[in-house]
């Protein structure tokens, strides 16, 4: 029988980082969050237009979406917040795709 125990983890060396790398990682990771979250919304945007497919898909749920969406575009514009307007942008656009897909293949 193997033996597992916790005796044999493995070591990962992990750079510590300052304050000022620790503010710059996260950026960086929210701006590409920010654009990469939008674009998981392109295999429903694919069935519906390519496949005509929106059956079981909610007009009325993706149009709110849309609603919240431009909200959030609002507060990242006072707020002068980049990932926020880009994502929020990217939102309106994927869910108007939706929307306008279901209108159009029901």
């Amino acid at each position: 029988m193997p033996h597992h125990s916790a005796h044999h983890r493995i070591r990962i060396k992990v750079k510590k980082l300052n304050k000022s790398q620790q503010r710059q990682l996260i950026k960086r990771s929210v701006l590409a969050v920010a654009i990469i979250e939008p674009v998981m919304t392109i295999p429903q945007i694919y069935e519906i237009w390519y496949r005509k497919q929106a059956m079981g898909v909610s007009t009325v749920t993706w149009s709110l979406y849309i609603g919240a969406a431009f909200v959030w575009l609002l507060y990242g514009i006072q707020l002068k917040d980049k990932p926020l307007i880009i994502s929020s942008s990217l939102w309106i656009v994927t869910e108007a795709a939706v929307v306008a897909g279901t209108l159009f293949y029901r």
